[in-house]
């Protein structure tokens, strides 16, 4: 059986391939895997950024609903694994949110229900230009609940009610338009356009990044007033590190940032 995540590291760069084709399928093996994945990665130093890909002509076309219907026949009607799955896919998802290193979804095709909530809980997103997506649940009598958790909290209302109640799928510009992917590109660039934009980040100073991510995440449910407080915190927090000290220095100086901790942040 061939690895449900397939892991590759190059360069400071983390890529999980979900390596289940045609669909993809988050079964509850799947989204065990991809969450072991990505803990693992929390505390490894030589990861700076972390993209989820996809094999095959599918980047994910939602939860397995062979698997869920099989579990009908259980004795609860299924109640319980589909308990299970759900919370799963619940901490699967946080552990994105929650992932000090930035993550990019790299989405070449189709990504439908809880497909598409993983891009939505992805930092960025990056598709090809034949992508599509869609929380088309409704269409099999089961509303996308899960899935408009990270949908609304990256499209406004409408757009997100509109498509959870629709169905309908959105092509990538349409998803660039609305704010559900950062750029569009043709598909044989997509695999160049995420790497460039990985490498950039990468490059970037890895306290920071995870100190700045963390914190857009705390502020973002706060009011203005305590927003502002937590983010002031931070950004004293920041002024105070070694590696800002050393950023503002090689600024002034007109080199190149020689962050305090890249030698053992770098692969072997």
């Amino acid at each position: 059986m061939p690895e449900l995540i397939k892991a590759e590291h190059d360069g400071g760069v983390l890529s999980l391939t979900l390596n289940n084709p045609p669909a993809n399928a988050l079964s509850l093996a799947t989204m065990e895997a991809l969450k072991s994945k990505l803990d693992l990665a929390r505390d490894e130093h030589s990861v700076r950024v972390i993209v989820i890909d996809a094999a095959g002509k599918l980047f994910c076309a939602g939860h397995d609903l062979k698997e869920l219907t099989t579990h009908r026949t259980d004795e609860d009607k299924g109640r319980a694994f589909f308990e299970r799955t759900f919370a799963l896919c619940s901490r699967l998802m946080q552990s994105i949110a929650k992932q000090p290193k930035p993550v990019i979804a790299k989405v070449d095709g189709i990504a439908t229900a809880a497909g598409c909530q993983l891009v939505a809980s992805c930092d960025l997103a990056v598709a090809s230009d034949r992508s599509r997506f869609g929380v088309n649940g409704i269409d099999v009598g089961l509303f996308c609940s899960s899935p408009a958790v990270a949908l609304t909290r990256n499209v406004s209302g409408k757009r997100a009610m509109e498509m959870l109640l629709t169905g309908e799928m959105i092509d990538a510009a349409t998803a660039l338009e609305f704010g559900l992917v950062n750029r569009v590109v043709r598909s044989e660039s997509l695999t160049d356009a995420v790497g460039e934009l990985a490498a950039i980040i990468a490059a970037k100073s890895a306290t920071e990044v995870e100190l700045g991510k963390r914190a857009v995440r705390e502020q973002a449910g706060l009011s203005l007033a305590d927003a502002y407080e937590c983010a002031s915190r931070v950004m004293v927090e920041n002024l105070l590190s070694a590696d800002a000290e050393e950023g503002i220095s090689a600024f002034f100086e007109k080199r190149r940032p020689r962050w305090p901790g890249e030698a053992r942040s770098r692969l072997a």
